[in-house]
């Protein structure tokens, strides 16, 4: 037998000779054993616990990931916002209001509580004419009746006795036709509305021919003459709706474009002299004196309405856009009125003094011609020449043509000499000022107020503006600015709560806290009838609200969206996440497959 074969059986031999030494069971056992169903060993869990500590850290790390990435809102009392909003856009804000009336020498009159529900009945018919503007009394008004005459003095039940009348005031005072100024002046020594709040009207009835109504600077008025009680009840209800309610404007509330003040409660008026061709000459004013005679007062004045600052300039080289031609029957050069919108040269006029102003500068110019136009005089639409020669232009400012009396001088001559405007044409160009500074406030500029029952004379004030008048001003400003943050804190709510990834600042929470706290404020000095602190509150209100809508962090939202946040992150965690969490459902599935196996095995040796 060859070598190779005898090693081979040599082989077989061996490895079948254990074979035949197995036990009987342990063969049946591997004939039954199916590795693709069971398995003998427990399966482990070292895989499965290294994959859900991968995805359990991931899950932690979530809070911090969306921390760190979280958009910072102070929080904001929407609740409050939204009560304010509504409060002013449905209901008009009304003060209350005090009227007082005085019958001097009316012996026939004892009833006088039936003739203060006669008076009120009145002015309830002039209210209800149009609906009571906003800043208007409505019908919250007293009003209080006292009969003066020579032998009797009532006072009504409804009269507040630290301002009620006192009886015999009037006696041995003569001149009340003769000098206005000085009655009025006296009147305020007894009423001392100042202080008081309150408006009066005193009639008295003397024996003339024409009845005479007045209404003074402070808060009174009289009507003097041979008058019905009847008559005088129309009158004084008119006087007090018309004039001290309303402010002689037939509206009654100011409208929109007559708000010069700003967002911020500023006002700058930016004073300039145009010199439209110095070749021909060159006038120069004391703005010093102008600011005296006019300025100071005003600003005095005007300021629980506005913060007011004043600005001044000398320019050159400014002539007008408009055209004007030359009128032989008036003997001058005529603008009309239908030139007004092309006679500010915007590209020569360089009239922005101040770049703080905002939209609270208003200009005031004197426009000095040039000899090749001068005189020049403005002409209305009745074809009448203008007695002020101005105009004046809502929310932006007024201009005065004025021309100087060299124009009908050899001009050539003076050409090169430095003129300045004397202090009779400077006193004469305040005055013109002065009532276009009234129109932009959106008051009248004339001295009589022509009403249904009577032609009222109103006396003037050396600061420009009436007591009452600017009671008007306050309560219609507070309207208007306690309107304007109603709807600004409004929209601010409205947009934030639509964007949930805009950024609030503690800043903007503070702006708005601080504006709901003055706007709440203003409406309780409304409930006092305090006109001017309540104009001070609502000023406050607006400027915060204005700030806290326009903070430069609101327009971060543009850089932060959700969709930027998406963008940044999702290219790494998204993919990292789904393996991860892939990898878990894999090795958990795998595990209960392979415990199955096992669970499967162990009945197999059970059963056998």
């Amino acid at each position: 037998m060859p070598e190779g074969a005898s090693r081979d059986s040599a082989m077989a031999e061996i490895s079948e000779a254990p074979t035949s030494s197995d036990p009987p069971n342990t063969k049946s056992e591997e004939e039954h054993f199916d590795p693709k169903t069971m398995r003998k060993t427990k399966p482990g869990l070292k895989r499965l616990f290294l994959t859900l500590t991968v995805f359990i850290s991931f899950l932690i790390a979530l809070p911090f990931l969306l921390k760190s990435i979280e958009i910072y809102r102070a929080p904001l009392p929407f609740e409050d916002i939204d009560l304010l909003s509504t409060e002013m856009e449905k209901n008009h804000l009304l003060f209350p209001c005090q009227f007082q009336v005085v019958f001097v020498n009316f012996d026939d009159i004892t009833a006088v509580n039936e003739l203060g529900l006669l008076i009120d009945s009145h002015m309830q018919k002039l209210t209800s004419e149009n609906s009571p503007p906003c800043g208007a009394c409505g019908n919250n008004v007293t009003v209080a009746v006292t009969i003066d005459s020579n032998s009797n003095c009532f006072h009504s039940e409804s009269g507040n006795g630290d301002s009620k009348w006192q009886c015999g005031m009037l006696n041995g005072f003569d001149k009340v036709n003769d000098h206005d100024e000085d009655f009025d002046e006296y009147l305020e020594s007894v009423l001392d509305s100042k202080n008081r709040k309150v408006y009066t009207v005193v009639v008295m009835n003397r024996k003339q021919e024409d009845v005479r109504t007045v209404v003074g600077k402070y808060r009174h008025a009289w009507i003097v003459g041979n008058d019905s009680v009847e008559k005088a009840v129309e009158k004084m209800a008119e006087i007090f709706i018309k004039v001290f309610v309303n402010g002689g404007k037939e509206e009654g509330s100011i409208r929109g474009e007559f708000m010069p003040v700003g967002a911020d409660g500023k006002v700058v008026l930016s004073f300039s002299l145009l010199n439209s061709d110095p070749h021909d000459w060159v006038y120069d004013w004391d703005f010093k004196e102008l600011d005296e005679i006019l300025l100071a007062p005003v600003v005095d004045a005007l300021r629980p309405v506005a913060d007011i600052s004043v600005e001044s300039q000398v320019l050159y080289h400014t002539p007008k856009s408009s055209y004007s031609y030359w009128d032989d029957t008036q003997g001058s050069y005529i603008f009309s009125t239908k030139d007004l919108p092309f006679f500010v040269n915007s590209n020569e006029w360089h009239l922005d003094t101040s770049t703080a102003a905002g939209g609270g500068q208003k200009s005031c110019i004197l426009y000095v011609p040039s000899a090749k136009e001068c005189p020049l005089k403005l002409q209305l639409p009745n074809g009448e020449i203008s007695m002020t020669n101005g105009f004046i232009s809502p929310m932006w400012g007024g201009i005065i043509v004025w021309n100087p009396p060299a124009c009908v001088e050899n001009f050539q001559m003076q050409h090169l000499s430095r003129h300045k405007i004397s202090s009779e044409d400077l006193k004469m160009i305040s005055e013109v000022f002065m009532g276009q500074l009234r129109q932009l406030f959106g008051l009248k500029s004339e001295s009589l107020y022509v009403g249904g029952f009577a032609t009222s004379v109103l006396l003037t004030s050396d600061k420009g503006f009436a007591e009452w008048e600017l009671d008007v001003l306050s309560r219609h400003h507070t309207c208007f600015n306690l309107l304007q943050c109603g709807t600004t804190l409004g929209s601010l709510s409205r947009l934030v709560q639509s964007l949930p990834r805009m950024i609030i600042m503690d800043e903007i929470g503070k702006q708005v806290k601080y504006s709901l706290e003055a706007a709440k404020l203003s409406l309780g000095n409304v409930s006092l009838g305090y006109s001017d602190a309540s104009a001070v509150s609502s000023r406050k209100a607006r400027e915060l609200a204005e700030d806290a809508f326009y903070h430069p962090s609101m327009m971060s939202v543009s850089y932060y969206s959700f969709e930027h946040c998406f963008a940044v992150y999702s290219p790494f965690f998204l993919p990292v996440s789904l393996h991860v969490l892939l990898a878990v459902m894999r090795e958990w599935k795998r595990y209960k497959v392979e415990n199955r196996k096992y669970l499967a095995w162990k009945v197999k040796v059970k059963v056998e």
